[in-house]
């Protein structure tokens, strides 16, 4: 049923077809009928950050990011939900055309430019939710924010999220809001990581609750960038990373006639380059820190290598797009096998 409806939507511009499924989605929720488009997930309990998810295969942020759709979205069997990248203050992103589909490749490129309704809105539909899963909830900075005075930007984000997040992650890695990356590298990195950790502990105390805190980075960094930011998250005492955002490279898609649009390249041809990162993050961090896999999870079988690298949990965005809800239960089962093994 899902390839009917994927090949309705994708005759519409990515953007328009990304608004409508998920409007779909809520309706079919509010009928009570989404079972129709979704596959019955069997649990696979892990415990993670301190947390306990349903199963290990989860919803990367950047598909819900004002959290109107938390509900439908929870219903279609996810281990946990990632909201966001939501920024203090409301911004419209870059201009249209944003978003590019690559179907020969199931890749997406995409130059949203973190637009989001801003903390309040997000805060508000949080508070509105029936889903009772997993939550985390992505936060970041404003465009218009200088790198000097991020921290301020992503302290405003935890703080607002606290007390409604199960675990918060900082986005540190998205191509598409300018000089974003370069706080993953050197003293800008550490100093981001200790204003992180002093905000969470100030929240703790402030609610007697610890929420874990993850980073995400990017996938295009080398062996020596892996290996520094490893040290540096495991030394800063932060819960978890995501491993990775999208790609700016266009190595696996460079003959493609949209190669050349501006943005993060998404979907199957992240696979290796977010396999690298997390296979590199596990030689430098080991047990001592959870590794969460992102990036080209199209199948059951990339899923599960993510796990066999050293992720503990996963999350899929573009192949959720291509394949619809039955990955979700084909990356779990497939995850079940490599456990058994």
């Amino acid at each position: 049923m899902y390839g009917l409806i994927r090949s309705l939507l994708f005759r519409l511009p990515p953007e328009q077809a990304h608004n409508i499924a998920l409007g779909g989605l809520d309706a079919l929720y509010r009928l009570g009928v989404l079972n129709a488009v979704s596959a019955r997930v069997e649990p696979l309990p892990v415990r993670v950050m301190g947390l306990d998810f349903p199963n290990p295969v989860g919803l990367a942020a950047g598909l819900d990011k004002n959290a109107d759709h938390l509900d439908a979205l929870g219903a279609l069997g996810f281990g946990f939900i990632e909201v966001g990248t939501v920024t203090p203050l409301a911004q419209p992103g870059n201009p249209k055309p944003r978003m590019f589909r690559l179907p020969e490749h199931q890749a997406i490129i995409n130059r949203m430019g973190f637009n989001n309704e801003g903390l309040a809105h997000l805060v508000a539909r949080v508070d509105q939710r029936r889903y009772d899963g997993v939550l985390g909830i992505n936060v970041g900075k404003n465009k218009d924010t200088p790198n000097e005075e991020s921290e301020s930007d992503y302290r405003k984000g935890i703080a607002a999220v606290y007390d409604r997040a199960d675990y918060i992650t900082v986005n540190v890695s998205s191509p598409n809001t300018p000089g974003l990356r370069d706080l993953q590298f050197g003293d800008s990195l550490k100093s981001l990581l200790d204003a992180i950790k002093d905000e969470q502990a100030r929240q703790e105390k402030e609610h007697g609750r610890y929420v874990p805190i993850a980073v995400k980075i990017a996938p295009d960094m080398d062996d020596q960038g892996i290996q520094f930011v490893g040290k540096a998250l495991r030394d800063s005492g932060l819960d978890g990373v995501i491993a990775t955002n999208t790609t700016i490279s266009r190595d696996a898609v460079s003959n493609h006639r949209l190669a050349t649009e501006a943005g993060g390249l998404s979907g199957a041809p992240v696979r290796e380059p977010s396999l690298r990162v997390i296979q590199a993050l596990y030689a430098e961090l080991g047990e001592s820190l959870p590794i969460i896999g992102v990036g080209g999870i199209t199948d059951g079988e990339s899923a599960a290598e993510k796990i066999r690298a050293g992720a503990k949990l996963v999350q899929i965005y573009t192949g959720f797009i291509y394949r619809g809800p039955q990955l979700i239960r084909e990356a779990v089962d497939a995850i079940r096998k490599e456990q058994v093994r």
